[in-house]
């Protein structure tokens, strides 16, 4: 089966073909590594990279938030520093650090931006029509941290946190209008024929949430659903991406609509994962970046992914995996991660 189908039964639990892998290069990975090395990896694992042909000339691309030495002002007026070209940066300075700007600040065209970055919807509809085409499934998304991290840039954390505790009435406001912009990017998408929609939105720290259940509850558990209805309406699958611990936060995720889940491995813990979501929403898991794979043997990877796909996975489906590599990641250590998500992806259908 083809790409797109074998994704799809994943999500529904009819038994797709086998766990569908992603392995991502950070572009700041092309400063570190050899060229010639990495591709190599690449072409030798058809499966993660599938048409994957090795250029002597290739030459990374960095986001807007992405460059070194270049701060960048985005559409909601939050300016975002980076020390390292091609590792994402965070806001130093944020539009509404002070209330009294509140009155005369507007959101974003959502015509011409997604919010972080221009966008062309004509060129959107083509990229998504050209999936259809090729037999993958056609996948949009909100850009990453466009709720809960986007208060976070506009009002800074210290401040949105003394908010919820204080109900400030004006962030009623500025969830409205962050929730209105957020819609119609959600709306083009779908009407650009989107069959997949995320919503990635970092919300866990290394022990807890970022925001306290009450408030994640009463502030953005109800705008996401808003967000989500105009896909779920529209037969699209519904994926949601959190970095950190969530564990406290995920029922409220998922009776938000979510069909797919994508949270980090030993952070929240593979036991835990396996008794609260396991054959119950599609898990798309985040293979660790902390230790195993920065520190461990090869064979220690290996373990890794057995014990996760044995535990999380099912012949039915509902298990997907993706792996970010950066530096600091011995190239072996990348290799062998290679191999073992190409190995177990047939872990059910041998």
């Amino acid at each position: 089966m083809n790409h797109r189908e074998n994704l799809l039964r994943c999500v529904r639990f009819e038994r797709p073909d086998t766990i569908p892998m992603i392995f991502l290069i950070n572009p700041a990975c092309w400063q570190h590594y050899p060229h010639d090395a990495l591709q190599e990896l690449m072409e030798a694992h058809p499966y993660l990279f599938p048409g994957f042909r090795a250029s002597p000339t290739y030459t990374p691309e960095f986001s807007s938030v992405q460059r070194k030495d270049a701060p960048y002002l985005d559409p909601w007026g939050c300016v975002w520093h980076t020390s390292e070209d091609g590792i994402t940066g965070v806001v130093t300075e944020h539009p509404l650090a002070d209330w009294a700007a509140f009155e005369g600040y507007e959101a974003p065209d959502p015509d011409v931006t997604d919010g972080l970055n221009p966008i062309d919807w004509a060129a959107v509809r083509d990229a998504l029509a050209n999936d259809r085409a090729s037999g993958r499934l056609a996948q949009a998304s909100l850009r990453h941290g466009h709720t809960f991290l986007q208060l976070s840039d506009i009002r800074g954390y210290q401040g949105l946190m003394y908010d919820m505790a204080d109900e400030e009435p004006r962030l009623r406001r500025l969830i409205a209008m962050l929730e209105e912009f957020n819609l119609a990017v959600v709306e083009r998408c779908i009407a650009a024929g989107a069959e997949w929609m995320s919503y990635p939105d970092d919300l866990g720290m290394q022990v807890g949430p970022m925001i306290p259940p009450k408030y994640f509850r009463k502030y953005i558990t109800p705008s996401y659903r808003r967000l989500m209805q105009p896909a779920l309406d529209a037969g699209c699958v519904v994926h949601m991406h959190s970095d950190g611990d969530i564990r406290l936060l995920v029922d409220d995720m998922v009776v938000s609509g979510v069909e797919v889940v994508n949270l980090q491995d030993r952070v929240n813990g593979i036991d835990w994962i396996a008794g609260r979501l396991a054959g119950q929403v599609c898990i798309d898991l985040d293979i660790d970046r902390q230790e195993v794979t920065v520190n461990g043997r090869p064979e220690d990877i290996d373990a890794l992914i057995r014990e996760e796909v044995s535990k999380l996975g099912r012949r039915e489906g509902g298990l997907m995996m993706i792996y970010g590599l950066y530096p600091g990641v011995p190239l072996a250590n990348a290799a062998a991660l290679m191999d073992a998500m190409e190995r177990y992806a047939s872990f059910f259908s041998q």
